[in-house]
């Protein structure tokens, strides 16, 4: 019998659970993870506990809004200085930057996001040596499936003639794609770490080594664009490295932190098993995701098949990398808020956790406001960055002010969906994002660009169809969540996703 687990393992699942304890906030007394009431208080929320709520979530989403940027300016300086090998050379970055995130970032992410709900979850019932096990199984099954992902990359061109690309533009893009393939198999541990840490409330690490890896991306990129000879090729291996250095940052700091020591205790063979455990929510996660990104990167798909391809790709790809840029920062609170949903939930605590999710929705929309003005504000400049065109410089000024209506909504949806990831509704929160994007949205888009020709900025107006319909969705979710219940299924799953020698 392992000395960290109750005594009582014999009994029925429920049961077992529920021997699990965690300590109340008020006189460290030690209480079963057991019944609706337990972490609820009668009465409205105090001024006290809003505050501390709110310092919270500041103190993770801060340091993840920082992080997020760092590691989007990556492939954003890298096409900032493609964009000035020419268009072609911007045109055929974008385009392969797209065809990677649709068939390949975006499940590494989507994937990793099922440790939002695994190590969130352990972490607040206190089964701290498990956010390790649950790191590794992650690591297994990501780099599994980066391998066959390699193969598509490998053959980016061929399938995007195939799907009715420019030619010129594929065999560039095809070039491109293939060398990014290493920074798949970075992505995918970097996924790893950086949900690992931040489940534990340990972001800061994670911001240093993110801001090391962007400084020292600015000058190898510069090297591998203009004095390794090696063009747009250079770009894509820039990332690369800078990504694996990243990684290796944090490996480094997961081994030696005194701060890990609790939760990772070194590799071990228990991560081989209960790994359909984990699939189970990684796939929804996945396509949860995927099925966001995917429909808009599927905006650079179709603005390849409007007239003037290479005007509309460039513009749409920068407007893409623009709003992901700005989406950062409600990034950072969804993270936040799926770090304490999931950590409130595993301690059993479902008052704290409806508390987050409404401090997370005021501040998400305090910062929508303010990112939106700064869109429009910055509009006839932002353009230079990218190009000196006059033609793109003034494209992507009208564009700038569908992303700041964009960027409101997106902002919502992010929050709740962080939500729906802390407590395990991947499944749920897949089916709608189905519903809004590709039952609402990307009809809608390609009836404002094709059919009313519209061209790019209908594509973007379907975009915004999408999120108002993905927030409004969710919103609904949420309002009609049981979060007693919520907190009874997280011990379940923190039970269910132990290995049998361990509660035996």
């Amino acid at each position: 019998m392992n000395e960290k687990y109750p005594t009582s393992c014999e009994k029925t699942n429920w049961e077992r659970v529920s021997i699990f304890t965690v300590e109340m906030e008020e006189g460290g007394l030690q209480t079963p993870l057991v019944g609706q009431e337990f972490g609820k208080r009668v009465g409205s929320y105090s001024k006290d506990e809003i505050i501390c709520e709110f310092k919270k979530q500041f103190y993770l989403a801060g340091p993840l809004m920082t992080v997020n940027l760092l590691i989007c300016g990556l492939s954003m300086i890298s096409v900032m200085f493609v964009g000035h090998l020419g268009e072609l050379a911007l045109s055929g970055a974008s385009m392969a930057t797209s065809f990677a995130s649709v068939t390949g970032t975006s499940l590494m992410v989507g994937m990793g996001s099922a440790l939002d709900t695994f190590c969130g979850q352990s972490f607040g019932a206190k089964q701290y040596h498990m956010l390790g096990i649950h790191k590794q199984r992650a690591m297994i099954v990501l780099l599994s499936a980066s391998v066959p992902l390699a193969f598509i990359w490998a053959n980016a061109g061929t399938l995007l003639v195939f799907l009715g690309q420019d030619p010129e533009i594929s065999a560039e893009a095809g070039l491109y794609a293939r060398f990014m393939i290493p920074t798949l198999f970075a992505i995918a541990l970097l996924q790893c770490h950086i949900r690992f840490l931040q489940s534990q409330n340990n972001v800061f690490p994670m911001m240093l080594s993110s801001g090391i890896t962007t400084i020292l991306h600015i000058l190898i990129c510069w090297i591998m664009v203009f004095k390794s000879g090696l063009g747009s090729r250079g770009a894509a291996l820039a990332n690369a490295i800078s990504l694996w250095i990243n990684v290796l940052l944090l490996a480094i700091y997961v081994r030696v932190s005194p701060t890990c020591k609790k939760t990772w205790t070194g590799f071990s063979k228990e991560a081989f098993y209960n790994i359909p455990t984990f699939l189970k929510l990684a796939v929804p996660s996945a396509v949860m995701i995927c099925l966001d990104i995917w429909s808009f990167e599927m905006m650079v798909l179709l603005s390849g098949l409007l007239p003037n391809p290479q005007l509309e790709t460039s513009v749409l790809s920068i407007s893409l990398n623009t709003c992901q840029m700005i989406y950062m920062i409600p990034l950072g609170l969804s993270g936040a808020t799926s770090v304490r949903v999931s950590n409130e939930l595993g301690a059993g605590r479902a008052h704290t956790a409806r508390l987050a999710i409404r401090v997370s929705i005021f501040s998400v929309v305090t910062e929508g406001i303010l990112g939106a003005l700064v869109l429009i504000l910055g509009r006839k400049l932002w353009g230079y960055c990218y190009s000196s065109e006059e033609e793109v410089v003034s494209y992507i000024a009208q564009m700038m002010l569908l992303l700041a209506a964009s960027h409101v909504v997106d902002g919502i949806q992010a929050v709740l969906s962080g939500a729906v990831r802390g407590s395990g509704r991947q499944k749920i929160g897949a089916i709608l994002n189905l519903g809004a994007y590709y039952l609402i949205g990307i009809p809608l888009a390609v009836l404002f660009a094709f059919v009313l020709h519209f061209g790019g900025k209908g594509l973007w107006c379907g975009i915004i169809a999408a999120l108002s319909a993905q927030a409004l969705f969710l919103f609904i979710l949420t309002l009609r969540t049981n979060w007693e219940m919520e907190a009874k299924k997280a011990n379940q799953r923190v039970y269910d996703s132990m290995t049998h020698d361990e509660v035996s």
